[in-house]
C-alpha cells in the first residue's frame, strides 16, 4: 500500500485545493481570535459583548466549530478583537 502525504490535515480531508485553502485560513483566524479572547481573561458573555456576538455564538467560536463561521465573519471578528488582518496572495511553486 502506497502512503500519501499532505501539507495539512485540510489538504487530506477537503475535496478541493480551494476548499482546503479556505479552511486553513479560517482555522488560523479562529485560533488567533480564541487566543485573544483567552488573553482578555473575561467570561464568554463579556467577550461576546465585546465582539458583538451572542453568548451561544461565542461558545461556537471558542469550541472551534469552524463550519459555523465564514471567512468574512471571522475577518470582522478579528477586527473587533483588535487584530490586524493581512492577506498575501502568491503563485504556487511549480
Amino acid at each position: 500500500m502506497k502512503r500519501k502525504s499532505y501539507q495539512s490535515v485540510w489538504d487530506a480531508i477537503e475535496p478541493s485545493a480551494s476548499e482546503a485553502a479556505s479552511m486553513k485560513v479560517r482555522a488560523q483566524m479562529m485560533i488567533a481570535i480564541q487566543q485573544t479572547v483567552d488573553d482578555w481573561g473575561v467570561t464568554q458573555t463579556v467577550a461576546a459583548k465585546r465582539l458583538g456576538l451572542t453568548q451561544p455564538r461565542m461558545s461556537d467560536l471558542l469550541r472551534g466549530r469552524i463550519s459555523k463561521f465564514s471567512l468574512d465573519s471571522l475577518m470582522n471578528l478579528a477586527s473587533q478583537a483588535g487584530l490586524a488582518v493581512r492577506v498575501r496572495v502568491s503563485r504556487k511553486a511549480a
